[in-house]
């Protein structure tokens, strides 16, 4: 890591652990409990997260449909799914992310959870990660109380820039999708594309790197 970064923004719960599968049982589960005959292929669900916000894919596929539904409701349920689901099901560091977090402490390095997901998700993640990572590893984390507009608004970037007191050029952040990414970039930050599972047909051309490990030794060599 070049040392003249001052904090590593983790932008999102897909840039801490793979959870694209949990996501999108727990959409089909809520579907189901709700008597709503919807049931969202890979594929489907795929092309639904280049659109940010899980109610807006429920609103948008009931449109298309023509069918009114409480996309509030589902999408609270649905949350409740994952929640449950994560806290059930042993889940992992994505690849690097242990040693990313061990490296900034180790040299001082700010890390900030810059996501604007429910605190209840936020909470679930860390007590399904256990002692992999605690919440005290972190000297910001966000969630979708403390601003007005979600991801892909870069608000809760510039909330988390402002808390930590430093400027775009001193942080780095990352990402797991296009959309995503996005709100970092509007927020005049450099970002590192860590795709997830399904976001490898994204566009992240705009990424200053690209990669699917990170550890420290693979992004000090890129000298990001």
């Amino acid at each position: 890591m070049a040392i003249n970064y001052k904090a590593i923004l983790f932008g999102s719960i897909g840039t801490i652990v793979e959870t694209s599968e949990l996501q999108l049982r727990s959409f089909n589960q809520a579907f189901s409990e709700a008597g709503l005959d919807w049931n969202w292929s890979i594929e489907e669900y795929q092309t639904m997260l280049k659109k940010s916000g899980g109610r807006n894919r429920i609103n948008d596929f009931a449109n298309q449909r023509g069918i009114k539904v409480n996309a509030s409701e589902l999408h609270l349920r649905k949350t409740e799914i994952f929640d449950s689901m994560m806290s059930d099901e042993k889940i992992s560091l994505r690849p690097g992310v242990a040693n990313l977090i061990n490296y900034a402490h180790e040299n001082s390095i700010y890390l900030a959870f810059v996501t604007s997901t429910s605190e209840a998700n936020i909470d679930a993640m860390f007590f399904a990660l256990d002692n992999q990572i605690k919440k005290s590893d972190f000297s910001f984390i966000g969630n979708d109380k403390i601003v007005s507009q979600p991801k892909p608004n870069s608000e809760i970037y510039l909330k988390a820039l402002s808390e930590l007191n430093l400027s775009a050029d001193e942080c780095i952040a990352i990402e797991d999708t296009e959309v995503s990414m996005s709100s970092a970039i509007d927020a005049n930050l450099k970002c590192i594309a860590f795709p997830g599972a399904l976001a490898h047909d994204n566009n992240f051309s705009n990424a200053h790197l690209v990669t699917e490990d990170l550890s420290p030794n693979l992004l000090f060599e890129n000298q990001i």
